[in-house]
């Protein structure tokens, strides 16, 4: 019988396709007792299936590459640890060897126990955690019992679960896989982003999905409105080819976007520069034309590897990266890691209490100036190369700013005394995504050459609302009157002062955004690869004069409400 369920759509496109139910992350493991003497046999039994688990994860984080790398494997490396963490292993052993718990029920008790504690947390990242550890216990479970741990899809079907990781959207769609249905989730979560990136549809917040599909039932999802229709009938069959149809015809659409200006109906050019962390995805920005690279994330290079990248090996990404813009401005951030990211470098501070809040960004740079003078280093020995700038993640204060400028300074003094090539200017710029940053933009305008805000960061810092955490999502947005009036501010005031100013979070990779960002000042964006010509398209739809008269209007809205009314003026076809 037909269904019509409700959801989120998180990532566009329509699938039509058989319903796999995955159910809830659960281990519904009997208590088990064994004698004292097969404690050897079972500890060895455990600590074989953790090994396997682990070599599991090196194998598919090696088989990453470009944008995947980065997304994926922070999440692999993340379990990596987790398994890797002395807690957990000393539980375990514990349960073991004085519970005398078999180790399927040990696996269970220490799972529940870890959950507990981090339920109890007042802090909403912690509390996010217990995901990973349920996929963690998960696959050691399944490695018990030589069972695949991984999930498999089967080409065709449409997956319905509670959650999804992004490591397994990556292995989904590489099988086939057509669309997900989640239960919970928010469409700017990080597994959202990822499926955007891999044009797999997304829908999340579907909390009917679960109790209603069965397993073999036919699905066609919309990722774009969220809709979830079970047993489709014949219009809605009809309606899903239609929907096949507009996606080919725009697909076709934006490939003859690839050589066109990102330039208004009135004729203002805005700049579209790429987000970067990789040759393949510099190949793709410089395939669609893209002004240049305005983020490149240099903590792929610490995060990929046990231990610190070394000068020489720095130098030779930063200077491939320059090279293979041809020209084009290339933008370095400098690292941007903390305890909130899977570091196996060794860098960041271990069980911080908030580590969002913590040691990241240039404050972990001025902390280990030995690691920052060696970045600085390879950076300034690339800018030979081509243009080049250098931008600062997480500044909250001008002495930031200050103690980087002469830090630079005597790295660039040194290099061209020992005989290296140097650029003669290397722009200095500031990551603006702390509120403080923002509001003082005033006293820190004259330290920056240029400036590139970090609306995923700003905006969870200025609501206080995490985005990885399914109860904000809805609170989690841009559109938030207190968003709008601060990026004006930011944008005005680097306007007054001549100073280039960007937006590189999600919000300039959203094509619905695009009207805001225009009627509030801006002409340069940098965004993935991926969603580039979707927002070229966007600009080229809209006429810059008539935004920015109604930009006042914008400004004045009270409300989400108020700015989705502004939005849909601006976005109504001329």
């Amino acid at each position: 019988m037909r269904q019509s369920l409700p959801g989120q759509g998180a990532s566009r496109g329509t699938a039509l396709g058989r319903a796999r139910i995955r159910q809830p992350h659960a281990l519904e493991v009997a208590e088990e007792r064994i004698a004292e003497a097969d404690v050897p046999a079972e500890l060895a039994r455990l600590r074989a299936a953790i090994d396997l688990v682990r070599g599991e994860m090196r194998d598919m984080r090696d088989r990453l590459h470009g944008a995947l790398a980065r997304e994926v494997g922070e999440f692999l490396d993340l379990h990596a640890l987790l398994l890797d963490d002395p807690e957990l292993l000393q539980g375990l052993d514990e349960l073991i060897t004085i519970g005398r718990y078999g180790a399927d029920y040990a696996l269970r008790l220490q799972r529940d126990r870890l959950a507990s504690v981090f339920e109890g947390m007042d802090d909403a990242y912690f509390r996010s955690r217990i995901e990973d550890i349920d996929h963690v216990i998960g696959r050691v479970h399944a490695a018990l019992h030589r069972r695949d741990a991984e999930l498999l899809g089967v080409a065709g079907e449409i997956l319905v679960t509670d959650s999804i990781a992004p490591a397994e959207i990556a292995q989904l769609q590489a099988q086939g896989v057509l669309g997900i249905i989640t239960a919970g989730g928010s469409a700017l979560s990080h597994s959202a982003i990822l499926a955007r990136s891999l044009h797999l549809p997304l829908v999340v917040s579907a909390p009917e999905a679960l109790q209603r599909i069965n397993d073999g039932d036919v699905l066609v999802i919309d990722g774009g409105s969220g809709l979830v229709v079970v047993e489709p009938d014949a219009d809605d069959l009809r309606a899903h080819r239609g929907r096949k149809r507009d996606e080919k015809r725009e697909q076709q659409q934006l490939h003859r976007l690839r050589r066109e200006p990102s330039r208004t109906r009135d004729g203002v050019d805005i700049r579209l520069y790429a987000n970067a962390e990789s040759r393949e995805d510099v190949a793709e920005s410089h395939a669609l034309g893209a002004a240049g690279v305005g983020l490149y994330r240099t903590e792929y290079l610490f995060l990929q590897r046990p231990g610190l990248p070394d000068e020489e090996e720095q130098f030779r990404a930063y200077r491939d990266l320059v090279l293979g813009m041809t020209g084009r401005m290339v933008t370095i951030r400098t690292l941007d890691i903390g305890a909130d990211k899977a570091d196996r470098s060794g860098l960041a501070l271990r069980n911080e209490p908030n580590p969002a809040l913590g040691l990241r960004g240039v404050r972990l740079s001025l902390s280990r100036r030995d690691v920052f003078q060696t970045q600085l280093r390879a950076i300034v020995r690339a800018s030979a190369y081509g243009p080049l700038r250098i931008l600062v993640p997480m500044v909250t204060q001008r002495s930031e700013l200050l103690d980087v400028a002469r830090l630079l300074k005597r790295v660039v003094d040194k290099l061209r005394r020992d005989g290296h090539a140097v650029a003669r200017q290397i722009p200095l710029g500031a990551m603006i995504e702390v509120p403080a940053a923002a509001l003082a933009l005033p006293t820190l305008i004259d330290r920056i050459d240029f400036l590139s805000v970090g609306t995923n960061d700003l905006v969870q810092y200025l609501l206080a609302a995490d985005r990885g955490n399914d109860a904000l999502g809805d609170l989690y947005t841009p559109m938030h009157p207190a968003m709008i009036r601060l990026l004006h501010d930011v944008i005005s005031t680097a306007d007054a002062n001549g100073k280039p100013v960007a937006v590189c979070g999600e919000m300039a990779a959203d094509p619905l955004f695009t009207p805001v960002l225009l009627a509030l000042g801006l002409k340069e964006l940098s965004l993935h690869p991926s969603t580039l010509l979707q927002v070229r398209r966007a600009i080229r739809a809209l006429d810059l004069g008539q935004l920015r008269e109604s930009a006042p209007a914008l400004l004045r809205a009270r409300d989400r409400a108020g700015i989705e009314r502004w939005l849909a003026r601006a976005s109504e076809p001329a």
